[in-house]
């Protein structure tokens, strides 16, 4: 009897503590990576998303800068992380653009846990005060009659601000020369410095410098006009078919319980949702994103192969 006593008991302590332990989620700090230097959107966004969820959670979810090879670093770190929801990562539509530029060790699409998409916006096309192109068709104007003299500012070399440009080129048979930084933050002080002439970068780091005259729009990468910026054209009205759509999204290591991926999921989009960060989306001109896991994934799968067209047709050497 007594020998029977103690088995239950050890299968008790066996089964029942470590499934206790487990629901007790989360028990520590949080690592939410952002795969490009301070400054830029996926920072911006990831700070803000942080304050609320770390209150939600009863944890403090910990802002982690990795930035180099256009998102990769970042994203191979979350990668090989545990797959027990203390390592995320906060990304852009630059990840989609990096995983079909570059040789990554990891399946972009079905190698990663989606979690959440954050919100989707367009790319501002802007150029400092100083250069001499007010529009789409002034650029390319400028650009046929001085080919190579015009540099661009990309977050990174495989960012989907390179292989946007890279795509702007092909349908327009203009030269444009590529300066890679590392992140949106770098790129825009580029250009805010006048060290490059042009950038495309989300609406969130762009706007403050529009606002203070630091930078001038001349286009959005997105189908249809930003309610925050609609004197500003799409490239679409100048290039027809012409469309690049920038979003942000959360992902984590392959095999997190579904349990977290959920409380994430929920979290997040309570967030997104809330009347205080609708007004702050509405703002930086973000339509807010929210729905189930999947949604994103297949976001991404879209992404990866349109790039991957543009860099076959584009004639792109892929990084190896």
């Amino acid at each position: 009897m007594k020998t029977a006593l103690l088995l239950v008991g050890a299968i008790f302590v066996s089964v029942v503590v470590p499934n206790a332990l487990a629901q007790a989620y989360p028990t520590k700090p949080i690592r939410l990576i952002a795969p490009f230097a301070p400054g830029g959107g996926t920072d911006i966004l990831g700070r803000i998303i942080a304050v609320p969820v770390s209150v939600a959670l009863g944890q403090t979810v910990v802002v982690d800068n990795r930035p180099g090879a256009g998102g990769a670093i970042g994203a191979e770190m979350t990668v090989r992380a545990e797959p027990d929801g203390y390592t995320l990562i906060m990304v852009s539509s630059s990840y989609a653009a990096t995983s079909a530029y570059q040789n990554v060790p990891y399946d972009p699409v079905n190698g990663i846990e989606p979690v959440v998409l954050i919100g989707t916006t367009g790319l501002i096309m802007s150029v400092h005060p100083s250069v001499p192109i007010k529009s789409v068709g002034e650029l390319i104007a400028y650009a046929k009659a001085s080919p190579g003299k015009l540099n661009y500012a990309s977050v990174g070399v495989g960012s989907v601000t390179h292989l946007m440009f890279e795509y702007f080129k092909l349908q327009t048979k203009v030269n444009i020369v590529h300066i890679p930084y590392k992140g949106g933050g770098p790129a825009l002080s580029a250009v805010v410095g006048a060290e490059v002439g042009i950038t495309a970068i989300s609406m969130v780091p762009t706007f403050p410098h529009l606002r203070a005259g630091r930078l001038r729009a001349i286009a959005i990468t997105s189908g249809k006009r930003s309610g925050l910026l609609p004197e500003v054209p799409t490239i679409s009205e100048t290039v027809p078919g012409f469309e690049v759509i920038h979003w942000y999204a959360m992902w984590g290591p392959k095999g997190i319980p579904k349990r977290i991926v959920a409380r994430w999921n929920k979290e997040v989009a309570k967030v997104l949702f809330s009347d205080a960060m609708q007004r702050q989306m509405k703002a930086e001109g973000l339509e807010p994103g929210g729905g189930p896991p999947s949604q994103f994934q297949q976001i991404v799968k879209r992404d990866v192969e349109k790039w991957r067209r543009v860099i076959k047709e584009a004639n792109i050497k892929r990084a190896d």
